[in-house]
């Protein structure tokens, strides 16, 4: 049986042209941070493939730090700018998050508070699932503030341009985790005005295990790690043929992107419909100003891992929400942050589309999704 994935948010597969670099690069010896020719050799590939990046993402080649992907970055960035933040000023001992992030964001800041005594404010969002940053939240005691590009489970995008210009009037450092955007929807570091911004190779076509921080110039960051420095803030060899398949898919992904939204966006709305028509009282979550490639839907008095799982055995593939919260028997934290029920947060399932999806991939994932409710609600 043929298998309907439509799963993209949580992993997306390889595009050719980046798998082949992949291939390609880690059939050749070198340490990059090594002097003789096979290193250099691998270091041009680290230099040629950070310049790449900064161009599609409008940074300069000096604001690339590659990491392990969109947890490492996330965490550099939360981690590394509050305390560089309080050591420069003491009084700066407050993260502000929104209440829908990622847990790599959530989790960090958290940590901060117990374990390294700042204060965290998680700022409350509406019923489409965006914060108003409007709030007194960003005081000249926060140390910094992150909000994702969009969100991973409904594919709201975030009101950024609100978050920077309510940041500068008091010197908050600003992060966005746009793992879900680029690729999706015009992602330009430079023009936002943000600090700093995280990228992962998986979520658009290139491999897993990489992605990067752009820091801005400047910027002061305190190191997760110890052990080389071989980037800024960042110690550890650097993994050139991951690296070099990554600013392969960075800059095919942003060159196709506006392409890519239209179709695959004209796809997630027939998926819609159809749920909608075929589930008279499914809702859809996180308001009209979306990704192209995300639906959450809540499908009242059916629990999302028997939806989820029905549909796997029809071969369709989505998700209950972030790949990474799989598994833990809880309701969707950005669905009760959004003011959902716990039992509808429990009965909500994400439709991710990607590159490979296609027309009848949609119509088979509509058929089993309104098989499975009925089943369920007649057992």
């Amino acid at each position: 049986m043929t298998r309907v994935y439509l799963d993209h948010a949580a992993s997306t597969p390889m595009i050719p042209a980046a798998l082949q670099t992949l291939l390609e690069l880690s059939g050749q010896v070198g340490n990059s941070a090594s002097l003789h020719g096979s290193g250099r050799a691998a270091r041009r590939v680290v230099e040629e493939s950070r310049e790449q990046v900064a161009a599609a993402l409008g940074a300069h080649p000096t604001e690339v730090i590659f990491t392990s992907g969109g947890t490492e970055s996330d965490n550099l960035a939360i981690k590394g700018m509050a305390w560089a933040a309080r050591a420069a000023d003491p009084a700066r001992n407050r993260v502000v998050v929104s209440a829908v992030e990622h847990h790599a964001i959530l989790d960090p800041a958290h940590w901060l508070h117990s374990a390294q005594g700042f204060e965290v404010d998680e700022i409350p969002v509406d019923g489409d699932g965006r914060p108003d940053i409007h709030m007194p939240f960003l005081g000249p005691d926060v140390a910094v503030a992150s909000l994702m590009w969009a969100n991973n489970e409904t594919g709201t995008l975030q009101p950024i341009e609100d978050l920077v210009d309510a940041a500068r009037t008091t010197g908050v450092l600003t992060h966005s985790d746009a793992v879900q955007a680029v690729g999706s929807v015009p992602v330009d570091f430079g023009a936002s005005g943000l600090d700093a911004l995280t990228v992962s190779g998986h979520k658009l076509g290139g491999p897993i295990g990489v992605g990067a921080l752009l820091a801005r110039r400047g910027l002061a960051l305190t190191e997760l790690a110890h052990g080389g420095a071989q980037e800024r803030a960042r110690s550890g060899t650097m993994n050139a043929p991951a690296i070099g398949a990554f600013a392969v898919a960075v800059e095919a992904a942003v060159a196709d992107q506006s392409t890519f939204a239209a179709r695959v966006g004209a796809l997630r709305d027939h998926l819609v419909a159809g749920i909608l028509a075929s589930v008279p009282d499914a809702t859809l979550n996180g308001g009209s100003d979306r990704l192209p490639t995300h639906a959450n839907i809540t499908f009242p008095g059916c629990g999302s891992d028997d939806l989820l799982m029905l549909l796997d055995a029809s071969g369709v593939e989505v998700s209950t929400g972030s790949a990474c919260t799989a598994g833990v028997p809880q309701p969707s934290h950005v669905l009760l942050a959004m003011g959902r029920s716990e039992s509808d947060a429990s009965s909500s399932l994400r439709f991710s589309l990607g590159r490979t999806t296609r027309a009848d991939d949609i119509e088979r994932a509509v058929a089993a999704a309104a098989d499975a409710v009925r089943r369920l609600r007649h057992q």
